[in-house]
């Protein structure tokens, strides 16, 4: 975790460079707290750019830059991701948080895709979360699942006053982002 007063998009590549280096945290999934977030999606037909282009996160909470999207191909195991979070969340009069995860898992099911990241060494969390989108006869659902703890004295310290509520903040921003993004996406598609 590396915090910054301007914004370090221009510096991204450089960042992720040296996460590639990093090695994901260390934990015991049993030993981690279980949450799972889910909302529902208007939609029949499914467009999976928002997930897999990692647009998950509205941008006044985090911007990104992925492995995947500076080798100019799709996701694979092993990318890794540089993570800007704004704190509080607003692009200009914030604080800058820099920290990275790393994909261990690509989703590819008939009625289920997504993907799984853990976090790198410095995150201000340690665990794992998986987003997918499911889809059933009745409905699709766009789902977060994580299994997280406290990465550091400074979360485990500020977890109960700050750190929890900004991440069910940050959970529920992404749930609403998606399902925007989907739906808008559908309707244009329809519209075509």
């Amino acid at each position: 975790m590396k915090i910054y007063l301007t914004d370090q998009k221009k510096n991204f590549e450089r960042h992720l460079n040296d996460l590639r280096t990093k090695s994901v945290m260390e934990y015991d999934k049993n030993r981690l707290t279980k949450k799972i977030s889910i909302i529902e999606i208007e939609t029949e037909k499914i467009d999976f750019h928002a997930l897999f282009d990692y647009k998950i996160f509205p941008v006044n909470i985090m911007t990104h830059l992925t492995e995947w999207k500076l080798n100019n191909r799709e996701m694979k195991v092993g990318d890794t991701i540089v993570q800007q979070v704004y704190i509080p969340p607003t692009r200009i009069f914030s604080q800058k948080i820099v920290f990275g995860v790393r994909i261990s898992e690509i989703i590819d099911e008939p009625s289920k895709k997504g993907f799984s990241y853990e976090t790198l060494d410095g995150h201000v969390e340690k665990g794992v979360s998986t987003f997918t989108l499911e889809q059933t006869n009745e409905k699709t659902v766009f789902k977060i699942m994580t299994y997280s703890a406290p990465g550091n004295f400074l979360t485990r310290a500020l977890g109960p006053i700050f750190s929890r509520p900004y991440q069910k903040y940050s959970t529920e921003e992404a749930l609403k982002n998606v399902k925007r993004q989907i739906e808008k996406s559908t309707k244009a598609q329809q519209r075509l």
